[in-house]
């Protein structure tokens, strides 16, 4: 288990299997937090902000690194960034499985990297830190 209290802990000071981290100054970004939190919690994984302190320390990158991309990081210290982690994310959690499937099939992967990097290029978030306004 991956504890962020040496390393990072959640709100209530539980550990968690997995850790999905995300841009908490972006709009689109907590909101999908947001909306990963509740299942994810069901199933041992937490998720926080990347402009936690703690999180350049756990993942070794500076802040304008962390804050290129969402980041899940697995109870083995495995690490993933964009559409790659919330594949991984999806991996842990049973009602997303049928993802997982789809992502198997030849040229699907690339598809979703290739979505996932277009979409952050052109959200428009309020934020002034945004993925989207840093690529414009």
């Amino acid at each position: 288990m991956i504890s962020l209290a040496s390393e990072m802990t959640d709100s209530k000071g539980r550990h968690a299997r997995g850790w999905l981290f995300f841009d908490a100054e972006c709009e689109f970004c907590r909101k999908i937090a947001r909306f990963l939190a509740v299942p994810m919690a069901r199933h041992g994984l937490a998720v926080a902000p990347l402009q936690d302190p703690r999180v350049g320390v756990l993942l070794g990158l500076s802040r304008d690194e962390l804050l290129r991309t969402v980041r899940f990081v697995s109870a083995d210290g495995s690490q993933y960034e964009g559409a790659d982690a919330l594949l991984a994310v999806a991996r842990q959690l049973p009602c997303a499985r049928p993802l997982i499937w789809i992502s198997r099939i030849p040229g699907v992967m690339s598809a979703l990297r290739s979505g996932y990097g277009w979409g952050a290029q052109r959200w428009r978030c309020p934020a002034r830190h945004c993925m989207a306004e840093r690529i414009s």
